[in-house]
């Protein structure tokens, strides 16, 4: 299963947000566990740097922690097309970047906290808990 990690859910994890970093550390473990391949966009890479950076003020360890989720991170290519049709739909653009980065890469689902900010994707979209509760979890 090919599956998009928002912002949201990868820094819950990185920063230990409680509460939300228990489910977002068991999504983890199933990516370091090769059950689902992982995937991430350029920008979510950019915020994750930035507000890491902010969260530890240290330059190298916010790079040793970007290189650590490379390793279990595909970073997706975003196109100028995506951006195009990105711009044109309705809602947010960063959101519309992420769906139509997603569409393109033929990812099968994207897990988000927030999903009022998905409502225009055509892909399935699931909170840390819907995605952990599907079959092939248990």
């Amino acid at each position: 299963m090919r599956v998009l990690i928002d912002t949201c859910v990868i820094l819950d994890t990185l920063q230990a947000r409680e509460p939300f970093n228990k489910e977002s550390d068991q999504i983890f473990i199933h990516i370091a566990n090769m059950h689902i391949s992982a995937f991430v966009t350029p920008p979510s890479t950019t915020d994750i740097y930035y507000l890491m950076h902010r969260f530890n003020h240290d330059k190298v360890k916010t790079a040793n922690t970007m290189l650590k989720l490379f390793d279990y991170f595909n970073v997706l290519d975003t196109f100028g097309r995506n951006c195009k049709e990105a711009i044109l739909k309705v809602g947010d653009y960063e959101d519309n970047l992420i769906i139509e980065t997603a569409q393109s890469a033929d990812i099968d689902c994207i897990v988000t906290r927030n999903i009022k900010d998905f409502e225009n994707s055509v892909l399935p979209v699931f909170t840390p808990s819907e995605f952990l509760a599907q079959s092939i979890f248990n």
